[in-house]
């Protein structure tokens, strides 16, 4: 699916946008890409004008929302199919995601960004084969390019999770020239696109799955011994597993994956808020 390239509002640029209309401004700057640049735009009393476009001013908007324009109005980048998966705007600039308002990535004491930066800095990407097992809005992706890695294999599952994608300006795009054609990005179900994955045929290993009462599959030891399979030795894998609670839930996640991991073939010990493994 091809990239948006419209203006993207949250509640905050939209209130600033209207406040500088009502203070009989000719002119605006401020961001509407989330973040990512400012830009100018010019003003008239009904209308403003941007890229050679006239749009009309956004009434009010929601908090924690991220609206664009879908050719006739401000729409919410959110679609409900059996769940409700949504955009939400971050203090960081580049957005998380919910599902049935469970927020997918942490956001609470850094960007998203940052935090896929030094998860992907412990596979050492630069010159490698990543595998990217749930690809979700693409910042492991991303990261891994930025870090000069040689090619990335991506999948994800949830054809609204890649709507939400092409509307992310913070997402990468595998046709643009910045992917510079290394990112592969394909819609699958991971758990059993892995089985046709070769032998030793990737260098590093980033797998994010969703928790596990959504994804049992993804952490079990059948798939760890395709992760190990795929993997070369001496191949490093972060599993992001998160810190569940142990007195709420009974369970310790991190070193059961470790043992699993252990088990498939890998050294494994915890990192961040998951388990680094190293393939034997």
């Amino acid at each position: 699916m091809s990239h948006y390239s419209g203006p993207l509002f949250t509640r905050p640029v939209a209130d600033a946008l209207r406040a500088a209309r009502d203070a009989k401004a000719s002119t605006w700057a401020g961001s509407l890409d989330l973040g990512r640049s400012n830009q100018a735009m010019r003003l008239e009393a009904d209308a403003w004008h941007w890229r050679d476009r006239a749009y009309p001013y956004p009434g009010t908007l929601k908090d924690r929302t991220v609206y664009y324009w879908d050719g006739e109005d401000y729409a919410t980048v959110s679609r409900y199919a059996g769940s409700l998966i949504k955009l939400v705007p971050t203090e960081w600039g580049a957005p998380t995601f919910e599902i049935d308002g469970i927020k997918m990535l942490p956001t609470a004491k850094t960007s998203p960004v940052d935090d896929a930066q030094r998860k992907v800095a412990l596979v050492e990407p630069r010159g490698k084969v990543v595998l990217d097992t749930c690809g979700g809005l693409g910042y492991f992706a991303a990261c891994c390019l930025e870090a000069g890695a040689a090619r990335i294999v991506s999948f994800e599952k949830n054809e609204n999770v890649l709507w939400l994608r092409t509307l992310n300006p913070w997402s990468p795009d595998p046709d643009a020239p910045a992917s510079g054609g290394r990112l592969e990005l394909t819609q699958a179900d991971v758990s059993k696109a892995i089985a046709q994955i070769g032998d030793a045929s990737v260098d590093a290993l980033l797998h994010d799955p969703p928790r596990f009462g959504i994804a049992g599959e993804l952490y079990s030891q059948t798939f760890y011994d395709h992760l190990a399979r795929v993997l070369r030795r001496g191949g490093r894998l972060f599993h992001y597993t998160g810190s569940p609670n142990k007195l709420t839930s009974g369970r310790d996640v991190p070193r059961e994956v470790a043992k699993r991991l252990e088990k498939a073939g890998f050294k494994a010990k915890l990192a961040l808020d998951g388990v680094l493994g190293m393939r034997r």
